[in-house]
């Protein structure tokens, strides 16, 4: 077998529908782009979607006020991997993010770790970590623990 011999095998590919090429290929005078307008014309796909036919007119998005900004995403929120005390009840050491991403309890050392206050604490632990809530705080120090918040930029900058 020679390389110009080789073809792929038959049936798993199918040639492109070459429209406007006579009455017998079942697809003549509009060629699948319906009656006149402007998507019947040659370069219709330069149109932009949110285009609705003149430039003076005032389109859809700026007429529903009640959908404005529903496109806008915050590019300074910071998210973050959380991890209830309910899963640090049997840690032993130190709670830092190098720590519980070694573990498996978050996913990244990108993102900032956040601890939240579901569950109790059977034993005092070191916590280090970017963001405590208060109930988390509470439950922490009501066991013997302390806890010191990181600057969460560094997780962001890490990142980067």
């Amino acid at each position: 077998m020679q390389q110009h011999e080789l073809q792929p095998a038959p049936g798993s590919t199918k040639s492109r529908k070459r429209v406007g090429r006579g009455h017998g290929s079942g697809s003549v005078k509009t060629s699948g782009r319906g009656q006149k307008g402007q998507k019947a014309r040659t370069g219709h796909s330069k149109v932009p979607v949110w285009f609705e036919g003149s430039p003076s007119k005032t389109n859809t998005i700026k007429r529903s006020p009640y959908k404005r900004g529903v496109g806008f995403s915050n590019p300074n929120r910071v998210v973050y991997e959380v991890v209830n005390l309910s899963k640090l009840d049997e840690w032993q050491g130190d709670v830092t993010p190098e720590a519980l991403l070694e573990r498996g309890f978050v996913r990244s050392k990108a993102k900032p770790v956040k601890i939240l206050g579901d569950g109790e604490l059977a034993r005092p632990l070191t916590v280090r970590v970017h963001r405590i809530t208060a109930s988390a705080k509470q439950k922490i120090t009501a066991a013997g623990g302390t806890f010191e918040e990181l600057n969460p930029a560094e997780a962001v900058e890490a990142q980067a």
